[in-house]
């Protein structure tokens, strides 16, 4: 994305959108590749691990780390949090312990101090929700929150979006400089930057409708995988979804040879 490399060009409004997007294409991106993977791997006959459920579903840091990466995560908790003691241990020790692990996810994406960061941010986010779990239990008590389930949840998944997104900024900046500019400007505006460079609507708007239809779907089919949900519709819905599906990928799909973004990792 443009706007990441030349952010005192862009607006406030810009910058923002730029980032949520950034959340989203990451996610298909990778996820899409990972189905890729899993699809090729069953036509000949082997079974992979998912590795993608619905993290943007997630209500907490540690819930996004349950659903993102799922292949990742589990080796860095096989193979360093638990050596390293895991939770079983004195809780100052419990949080250096989480911290570590977080901090090599960082170092394992890139040597750069932005993919640290990245990976110090989660650390941090995960253990300041357990340092302050009875505080927000009680403010949610006392707001009355507790009592209705589904604004609670609503409320869990949009901040932890939130979180992510902030992190993702670090994730996608090329430079720690970079980042910190763009996080500046969207909290004060662009007073300085020239006429925003015009934005693909069409493409953004087509891209945020599959991404909504896709999540919905996998609303629907919660509890599966969704191609198990598909798979036991009747015909009337599956073949029209299917035909759908391929309309839209030939009538607006890009063609051009262009690598996975998670390739580079």
């Amino acid at each position: 994305m443009p706007v990441f490399l030349s952010p005192a060009a862009h607006s406030r409004a810009h910058l923002i959108l730029a980032t949520y997007c950034f959340a989203f294409q990451i996610y298909c991106d990778f996820s899409g590749y990972s189905d890729i993977a899993i699809g090729a791997a069953r036509v000949m006959g082997y079974d992979l691990m998912t590795n993608f459920d619905r993290p943007y579903a997630a209500r907490s840091i540690s819930e996004f780390w349950k659903r993102w990466h799922i292949s990742l995560s589990t080796w860095f908790r096989d193979y360093l949090y638990i050596p390293l003691g895991g939770s079983r241990v004195a809780r100052s020790r419990w949080y250096l312990n989480l911290m570590v692990v977080f901090l090599v996810s960082g170092l394992w994406h890139g040597a750069n101090w932005t993919f640290v960061i990245w990976g110090a941010l989660h650390g941090a986010f995960l253990v300041a929700s357990l340092l302050t779990a009875g505080l927000r239990a009680r403010v949610r008590s006392a707001l009355g929150i507790e009592a209705v389930p589904a604004l609670r949840n609503a409320l869990q998944i949009a901040i932890t979006f939130h979180l992510v997104a902030l992190g993702w900024v670090f994730f996608r900046a090329p430079s720690l400089a970079a980042a910190g500019d763009m996080l500046s400007r969207m909290m004060r505006g662009s007073p300085g930057a020239g006429a925003d460079l015009p934005l693909p609507v069409v493409d953004i708007a087509i891209g945020w409708a599959a991404v909504a239809a896709l999540e919905g779907m996998q609303w629907l089919g919660a509890g599966r995988p969704l191609p198990e949900w598909i798979r036991v519709q009747p015909v009337w819905v599956r073949w029209p979804a299917y035909y759908a599906v391929v309309s839209l990928v030939l009538l607006f799909g890009k063609f051009s040879a262009r690598e996975f973004i998670y390739f580079q990792f």
